[in-house]
């Protein structure tokens, strides 16, 4: 089995052996070595983490193949909590929204679909802007890097999980949704990547209109509510309005704002 037809589901069946020698391969190919590993079937549904080093750069092994992403608002039960903040915070505080928050979800989330991608090497940590976003692709090229797509994103962020947050369906209240701090989304996910965890950190993909990660900020510093301030951090949510200002003229002033999630392909 080659690496371009490793899929996430082969990855997951795979025993540690297997999947170290796997990971060694990816390593080889990419120029890089294995730098991080981890086999542990009680570390639950995605057993294997492999994290390659090349050029002092840190990525993890993303399997693919057929996957699902996105989100089904439609089965989704919100908490009371999560009702009271959006009723009493976000529609009371005169933001705009609309009084349904399903509606108001199935705008700014992507819905569930079955995708087909490719297994790549993503970085651990996303990085600034060197430039406006329109050069951003040519300019890693010049790395042997690319952008990943919005689907990438989503898998690489979720890991095959179904909920809102990759850790989860609710976000502690106590936890802050950006900076230092105890919570579960300043831990690595299930690949190992430092992803989904501070709401300032609004990550670019290879298509102008999604925007993952976070929001630059703007809900929390707007006041939106407890839900809605944690609400970029889902990992179906893809942020149309900060995509379209960050590919505005007024957007590019601010690239360094932004960042981006380098992707190595393998073949």
């Amino acid at each position: 089995m080659s690496l371009a037809t490793l899929t996430f589901d082969d990855w997951c069946a795979l025993d540690g052996a297997t999947a170290h020698h796997r990971a060694e391969e990816a390593a080889r190919q990419a120029g890089g070595t294995l730098a991080e590993w981890e086999s542990d079937p009680a570390r639950g549904p995605v057993p294997h983490r492999a994290v390659i080093e090349r050029d002092g750069q840190r990525f993890a092994l993303i399997p693919g193949g057929e996957v699902r992403i996105g989100f089904d608002v439609a089965a989704w039960i919100p908490t009371a909590e999560q009702l009271r903040s959006y009723r009493e915070e976000t529609v009371a505080g005169g933001f705009g929204f609309d009084a349904g928050l399903s509606a108001h979800l199935a705008e700014v989330l992507t819905p569930r679909r079955t995708v087909t991608l490719p297994t790549v090497l993503m970085a651990v940590e996303a990085e600034s802007l060197s430039d406006v976003p329109s050069e951003v692709p040519g300019l890693l090229a010049t790395r042997g890097l690319r952008p990943p797509t919005p689907d990438e994103w989503e898998h690489a962020c979720g890991a095959g999980a179904e909920n809102l947050f990759r850790w989860g369906d609710t976000y502690p209240s106590h936890c802050s949704p950006y900076g230092e701090g105890l919570g579960p989304h300043r831990l690595p996910n299930a690949f190992g990547l430092s992803i989904g965890h501070d709401v300032y950190e609004a990550e670019m993909t290879g298509d102008p209109g999604h925007v993952h990660g976070g929001d630059g900020g703007e809900a929390v510093c707007g006041g939106y509510g407890t839900f809605l301030g944690r609400l970029p951090l889902a990992t179906a949510n893809h942020n149309p309005q900060v995509a379209e200002f960050l590919h505005s003229p007024d957007g590019e002033d601010q690239y360094e704002d932004f960042s981006v999630r380098p992707v190595i392909e393998l073949g």
